[in-house]
């Protein structure tokens, strides 16, 4: 059984780890952000590539992944859950969310 799963944090801003291997629903997985490292207990299982929360996020709330915006959340996102398209509406790229003047 794996003890040890690998993440990725890059900005101490981020609101999302990335997994770099699956990672099963319950694991306890250690994520170091900045200077500090946190035990999250995964609500949800992780695929490689795939991102989880560290931090809580609010509806409506910009959602940051290597110091960038990557999207909005479109509900609360509690810490250890699943961030993607069920829960992230992005903003890159949408020609509807562009103001012309």
């Amino acid at each position: 059984m794996e003890t040890s799963y690998k993440t990725v944090v890059m900005k101490p801003v981020d609101h999302v780890a990335v997994a770099l291997i699956d990672i099963p629903a319950g694991a306890k997985v250690k994520v170091t952000n900045g200077d500090h490292t946190i035990e999250i207990e995964l609500k949800d299982s992780i695929r490689f590539g795939h991102k989880f929360a560290i931090k809580p996020i609010e509806e409506g709330e910009d959602i940051l992944k290597y110091g960038e915006v990557i999207g909005m959340a479109v509900r609360s996102i509690t810490v250890g859950e699943h961030v993607h398209v069920h829960n992230l509406e992005g903003k890159r790229g949408r020609g509807d969310k562009i103001s012309v003047k």
